[in-house]
């Protein structure tokens, strides 16, 4: 539960520092978000979710 809470503080805090960093940026990009159809969005969002489960269950398995 421990990892969990820090891999949920490290995503926060990289979040926050693209947006402190590129205020812009980020707003240009979260604009074009409104472009791509919902078929891309939940591919992209399947693809995210299955490399970070092979990512954890990398590091999981080999330690």
């Amino acid at each position: 539960m421990k990892e969990l809470f820090i891999a949920f503080g490290l995503f926060l805090f990289i979040e926050g520092i693209l947006y402190a960093l590129f205020p812009s940026k980020m707003r240009n990009m979260l604009s074009k978000l409104e472009l791509l159809k919902d078929s891309q969005l939940r591919t992209g969002g399947l693809i995210f979710a299955i490399l970070g489960f092979v990512i954890i269950y990398y590091l999981k398995t080999s330690t």
